[in-house]
């Protein structure tokens, strides 16, 4: 695609309002072209085939087949082919899905008209944009604190459920077939990765979190 050459444009959305108010809104600008519309992620992949954007403006929540899927299926078939999550919803599980299956950019359906021509004229360029918002999001995401026992490997997670049970070493140790030192070494860990004082916290720690489950415990 030249510099001259309008960017070509396709819109994902299972709103027909949605669809015919982008399409009016991109109509303005010279330098984008609207060159398909689709009601959902299947529609998209068999319209784009046939039109070859440059650029998709992808819905998330669609029925039949929504947008994350849509946007895996085409980056493989299309790999220039630049998707745009649009959407109302900014949840991080909806934006991870979007980015994982593919789109560059995530953007809001409140964003303005100029806005959204930018993210468009970026995504050629290969530049992503991102909402503030979504923004917001991945930060929050990327800063929180990982769940206490996240890193307690499965036998670690055996005696644990012991210890919620009442189980002294000696009882682990038999119903484990470990040695006591052992199950020491794993107590010990275990104190060690959930930041608990004595068993005691441990055990407080892993009926708060959910770390053993009801049959285990």
């Amino acid at each position: 695609m030249s510099e001259q050459q309008p960017i070509r444009v396709m819109i994902v959305d299972d709103h027909l309002l949605v669809r015919d108010g982008l399409n009016l809104l991109l109509s303005t600008f010279d330098q984008v072209e609207v060159v398909g519309l689709a009601a959902d992620g299947a529609e998209a992949i068999t319209l784009c085939t046939q039109t070859l954007p440059d650029v998709i403006l992808m819905d998330i929540v669609m029925p039949n087949m929504d947008g994350p899927t849509a946007t895996a299926k085409l980056r493989q078939t299309h790999p220039h082919i630049k998707v745009i999550a649009l959407t109302s919803f900014v949840d991080e599980e909806h934006i991870q899905r979007a980015i994982g299956a593919g789109a560059i950019s995530y953007m809001l359906k409140n964003a303005s008209a100029e806005q959204l021509t930018m993210a468009i004229q970026d995504a050629v360029h290969g530049r992503a944009t991102f909402d503030p918002a979504v923004t917001q999001v991945l930060v929050e995401a990327a800063t929180q604190l990982p769940a206490p026992g996240y890193d307690l490997s499965a036998r670690e997670r055996e005696v644990l459920a012991l210890l919620v049970a009442g189980k002294r070493n000696k009882e682990i140790a038999a119903e484990l077939t470990l040695s006591m030192g052992t199950v020491r070494v794993y107590v010990s860990n275990i104190l060690a990765k959930l930041g608990a004082n004595n068993r005691t916290e441990a055990v407080s720690i892993a009926l708060q979190h959910n770390l053993v489950s009801q049959k285990s415990s």
